[in-house]
């Protein structure tokens, strides 16, 4: 009787053993058959983006917040003007250094663009030149309000460099260079006024 017993026990791991591997089998046929459809279901589904996307071409970064722009320099004169009233000549200084050293920048950039697009594009050209020639005008101001905060600091070595850049820049005969003409005869530099001829003086 025991012997039936191990010869049925056999027989039962034999076909239980039998039974997994066709199991086993028939998994690899049908992942085998699948595997194309999965493999172009993946081919299909959009890749998700790791790049940030790049910014509308409409919507340009402003600068007009930033220093570096004639709004932003124009905001540390206006500063000085502040710390000149308080009697704050140290502050008044660098805020006026920090604003010539900008428009002198954006004008000197703006320059460059307008020779850049010289014949290719006259109206940007244009555009530009009138924004060099504006900062240089700011810069000239600037300029001249420096020069005149060292005069109140004693300091006429470090004014009459200024006041000499000033007039060649300017001109003895426009309003801002003759102003620095006069505050380097006030200042004793030269010793010879110079009054600018009105248009009906004979030459």
């Amino acid at each position: 009787m025991s012997t039936f017993f191990a010869k049925t026990r056999l027989l039962q791991t034999a076909l239980s053993s039998s039974a997994s591997v066709a199991v086993s089998a028939a998994t690899l046929l049908f992942l085998s058959a699948i595997a194309p459809s999965l493999v172009a279901a993946q081919q299909t589904q959009p890749a998700t983006p790791t790049q940030p996307q790049p910014l509308e071409p409409t919507k340009p970064n402003s600068l007009e917040n930033s220093v570096f722009s004639i709004s932003g320099a124009q905001r540390l004169m206006s500063e000085s003007m502040t710390a000149i009233t308080q009697q704050n000549y140290d502050l008044a200084v660098t805020k006026l250094q920090d604003a010539r050293q900008v428009f002198n920048q954006l004008s000197n950039f703006y320059q460059e663009l307008t020779t850049s697009f010289s014949g290719i594009d006259n109206r940007i050209s244009d555009s530009h030149r009138r924004k060099a020639l504006q900062s240089a005008q700011l810069r000239d101001q600037a300029t001249y309000q420096l020069a005149v905060v060292y005069r109140a600091k004693n300091q006429p070595e470090l004014a009459v460099p200024l006041l000499v850049q000033l007039i060649r820049s300017q001109a003895p005969t426009r309003d801002l260079g003759q102003q620095a003409y006069q505050q380097l005869f006030e200042l004793g530099f030269v010793d010879t006024a110079f009054v600018r001829p009105s248009a009906s003086t004979p030459k």
